[in-house]
């Protein structure tokens, strides 16, 4: 099994959290020298401004997190959050994402969205996100290794977006898959997964409010090696449920394969709810230690989010290995 327990760091290999705030501020008063804003008026694929959305560098118009979207924990400093990251598509090193994932080329970038919808398609990129409003959301991000980070992420609500394509009534789950390319992802070229990565969610989580699809965080575009140019964040589940670099939307009648409750049905299950209550079995899930702090801290049910998303499983034993 490839997932392991991750290393403590210590303090001086991070960034100051300064230098993420002072760019921060700069960004929210709206200057921002060469960025391009993102959100505004729907353009068709014809557009000219279709190429708006830029590959790097900073985001503007991005609305700040509403009270309910930004936990007040210390933000983890973005030098840890870029360079330590599970993305086995690039090795499964903590470090292999960033030494690895300059080969990945994300424009042109295009999602396709099928199954129980009216309107099926494929569509690029900056099509999918220019409809909606970036918003920033600062989410806890709780990994099944036992650590974890807060991150302020970018991106719309995938709710939102998904209404857009029109569920059918036999939308009863949402799949998602990772692109496939040996050459710009050279982890693929081993069998440590059965490629592509897939995931999945029931259509009540997908169109939660929490649910979240990224294209930034900290301000900028997100960096390859975070699944670049577009990921899932769903803050209450596993880290490994937040699936990277999306080509495939498929909604659907049944529950969707996915990869790790495939490579192991007894370890990572198809809820993946964060629970301090549930050890996984080699390891306890009670505790965690945040990237950058030397003391563990208590893990919260549902990543500290139950209040919000804890309706969604009334009734189901929390205590399974879901």
């Amino acid at each position: 099994m490839l997932i392991r327990s991750a290393p403590d760091l210590r303090e001086s290999e991070v960034a100051d959290r300064r230098h993420y705030l002072n760019r921060r501020a700069f960004i929210e008063g709206g200057v921002g020298l060469g960025a391009l804003a993102l959100a505004g008026g729907a353009l068709g694929p014809g557009s000219a401004d279709a190429a708006a959305l830029p590959r790097k560098g900073q985001l503007t118009g991005v609305r700040p997190a509403p009270p309910r979207f930004k936990a007040e924990d210390e933000l983890t400093p973005a030098e840890s959050a870029t360079t330590y990251n599970n993305f086995y598509e690039f090795g499964t090193d903590k470090s292999d994402p960033k030494r690895y994932s300059g080969s990945l080329r994300t424009r042109p970038w295009s999602v396709a969205v099928e199954g129980a919808v009216e309107k099926p398609g494929v569509i690029g990129i900056e099509d999918l996100i220019r409809p909606h409003d970036l918003e920033e959301r600062i989410y806890r991000l709780r990994c099944v290794e036992a650590w974890s980070m807060v991150i302020p992420w970018i991106g719309v609500p995938l709710g939102d977006v998904l209404k857009r394509f029109a569920p059918t009534s036999d939308a009863k789950y949402v799949a998602f898959e990772t692109l496939v390319d040996r050459e710009q992802m050279p982890g693929q070229r081993r069998r440590t997964l059965d490629w592509p990565y897939r995931e999945g969610l029931r259509i009540d989580e997908a169109t939660h409010p929490l649910a979240l699809l990224a294209v930034g965080m900290y301000g900028e575009v997100l960096p390859s090696q975070n699944g670049a140019p577009i990921r899932l964040v769903v803050p209450w589940k596993y880290g490994f449920k937040s699936i990277k670099s999306i080509v495939k939307i498929r909604l659907q009648k049944e529950m969707p394969f996915t990869s790790w409750s495939d490579e192991a049905p007894g370890e990572y299950g198809f809820y993946a709810n964060v629970n301090p209550e549930v050890s996984h079995p080699r390891w306890s899930q009670s505790r965690e230690r945040r990237i950058g702090e030397f003391f563990k801290r208590e893990t919260l049910p549902f990543n500290g989010y139950a209040d919000q998303v804890a309706s969604l499983y009334a009734g189901m034993d929390l205590r399974k290995l879901y």
